[in-house]
């Protein structure tokens, strides 16, 4: 255990200096990725977006846009449109192709990219994030910090027969995640939804969902899941971790404790520090009497 924590405090730093080899050196084949547009965006899922900014936007006419499973709050909506989701995963093929320093996506994923260490953070992810899908989650999970998730890990996984076949039963680290598959084409390797991690059943039930090309699937962070093998082809998925420092703040949602927090760099793992002056003031009882 103490190994894997000092392996842990070590993650940070070495991320950071794999970032800055690679915004030196790597030679990017579509750098056009790399910067959001709304071209990159499905016309349905604008629509959505368009609806949700809308004054009188409310849970049950979001429903009508997007696909419902069972009452685990799992939904499936179109994000991004084919067209970029090749030119995409072409060019993640081209980084893992090339000789730059790679870091594991996670600790059950051996193969994928940190989009942190790409360079796709300031410029793609956190825009998505702000600009188009806080609009959703504020409606859909308005509980879990949906209005201000203010933070995110994203990263890519793959899976293939010769490599990553399967993804075992987990919860993620983080408050609402979305999940897209971008391609290739590959057969069978559906998700499954277990329970929510705070209320195991003795006898889980797990609902089963296909993943559609450039289609996304949103839930809660704390919702067990995992993904069957695939049984042919390879498939590429964008995962973004989405956190709300208010709600982590009060409890992770790893441990159920209050957190102790060591500084880190960049969004860490989404907590933050009560500044002084949002500190409630006290006073000295003893000096009353």
């Amino acid at each position: 255990i103490e190994a894997e924590v000092e392996r842990r405090k070590q993650l940070i730093h070495q991320s950071v200096e794999r970032k800055a080899i690679i915004l030196k050196s790597y030679k990017r084949k579509h750098p056009e990725v790399y910067l959001l547009q709304e071209s990159f965006l499905a016309p349905e899922f604008l629509e959505i977006v368009r609806y949700c900014r809308s004054p009188d936007a409310h849970l049950h006419g979001l429903l009508c846009y997007i696909e419902s499973f069972s009452d685990k709050r799992i939904y499936r909506l179109p994000v991004f449109t084919e067209e970029f989701c090749q030119a995409f995963v072409d060019e993640l093929e081209n980084f893992e192709q090339s000789d730059m320093p790679k870091g594991r996506p996670n600790t059950m994923n051996n193969y994928g990219v940190l989009l942190n260490e790409l360079g796709m953070d300031e410029t793609f992810i956190t825009p998505l994030r702000e600009k188009y899908l806080q609009p959703i989650t504020a409606l859909l999970y308005p509980d879990l910090g949906g209005t201000c998730l203010d933070s995110h890990r994203a990263f890519v996984v793959k899976y293939s027969l010769h490599e990553d076949l399967d993804l075992s039963s987990h919860y993620d680290n983080a408050e609402v995640t979305l999940n897209v598959s971008l391609g290739k084409d590959f057969t069978e390797g559906n998700l499954y939804f277990g329970d929510f991690n705070q209320d195991p059943s003795p006898v889980p039930k797990y609902v089963e969902v296909e993943h559609v090309g450039a289609q996304g699937l949103l839930h809660r962070g704390g919702q067990i899941h995992g993904a069957l093998p695939i049984a042919s082809g390879e498939r590429w998925n964008l995962i973004i971790w989405m956190r709300s420092s208010a709600i982590r703040n009060q409890l992770c949602p790893m441990c159920n404790k209050k957190p102790e927090l060591v500084e880190a760099e960049g969004f860490g793992d989404g907590f933050t520090e009560t500044l002084e002056d949002d500190v409630p003031e006290t006073v000295n009882l003893c000096s009353l009497w």
